[in-house]
């Protein structure tokens, strides 16, 4: 099948030539569509704790993915990293999601804390929502702790899905008193085998566990992944060496992170239609209706 997109290297060759043949200008021409469905399976509402970002308002935030073809966003509160009352962080997102075509409320949960059960059950039950992100170094548990194990059989019984972010920021940029380590995603095969019907998505991923051996023992599971965090040309093409096309899954962790660098991400690899329609849209609506 033809490809979509033309990868950066060729496109800006192509540009070029084209360019020097004219001989009058070296201006690109016009990106290509996106896709017909874009859905952005990490992004956030709210401030972030350390620093200004200029789309922390919802409304903002919403403008820029409409503008760049985004049809869904899954979207947690950035308040749910430090503050203590989950259960109204995630009544507050609720509201600010409700009416929304295009932010779908994922809660966040801390089973640090106590009675985090009822967090889950009102995600469930009361606000409707469909999935729990998960902060384990934010909130200080491993993934091989009980209660981890326990959340995790909990939200599968309510039919959540369940997104674990690995890191939130890169350390290399951590402020110096607020260093948080990045998530060991070891334990997390173990924990699935005892849950059946679990469904999980690692997001800002790639920095931490890609080219390693635990990419190979999570290839055995049904773990998706999201293309937040890819860096260098043709990303998405490196980690289909690895992971299979319905693994991967269209994320901007927009507003931390500028939403362009994540379309381009879609633009810079040779992708097909077939599988530039998995990461955007498909992927994602299997992952979430479970």
């Amino acid at each position: 099948m033809p490809s979509t997109s033309l990868p950066r290297r060729n496109f800006l060759r192509a540009t070029l030539a084209a360019s020097l043949l004219a001989g009058t200008s070296t201006q690109a021409a016009e990106p290509e569509a996106p896709p017909a469905i874009l859905i952005d399976t990490n992004a956030w509402l709210g401030t972030w704790p350390i620093r200004h970002l200029p789309l922390a308002e919802p409304a903002a935030l919403a403008k820029k993915l409409a503008e760049n073809g985004v049809h869904r966003a899954w979207v947690s509160s950035l308040d749910g990293i430090l503050q203590k009352d989950i259960g109204d962080v995630n009544a507050r997102l609720a509201r600010t999601c409700e009416g929304s075509l295009l932010f779908e409320p994922i809660g966040i949960v801390n089973p640090t804390l106590p009675n985090w059960e009822a967090d889950v059950i009102a995600c469930a039950q009361q606000h409707r929502m469909r999935g729990l992100r998960l902060i384990p170094s934010y909130h200080g548990y491993k993934l091989d702790d009980p209660r981890f194990v326990a959340l995790l059989e909990l939200a599968t019984k309510h039919r959540l899905a369940v997104q674990l972010a690995l890191i939130l920021e890169d350390d290399r940029t951590q402020n110096a008193i607020w260093r948080t380590p990045a998530v060991d995603v070891t334990p997390l095969p173990h924990a699935l085998e005892a849950i059946p019907g679990a469904r999980v998505m690692l997001l800002n991923w790639t920095r931490i566990i890609a080219g390693k051996p635990v990419v190979l023992s999570l290839q055995g599971t049904s773990i998706l992944f999201d293309i937040a965090m890819m860096e260098g040309i043709t990303g998405i093409e490196t980690t289909l060496a690895e992971l299979p096309i319905e693994r991967l899954c269209f994320g901007s962790y927009a507003p931390v992170f500028y939403f362009e660098s994540a379309r381009l991400k879609l633009r810079e690899s040779d992708l097909t239609a077939d599988q530039l329609r998995s990461i955007s849209e498909t992927n994602a609506q299997r992952f979430l209706a479970g």
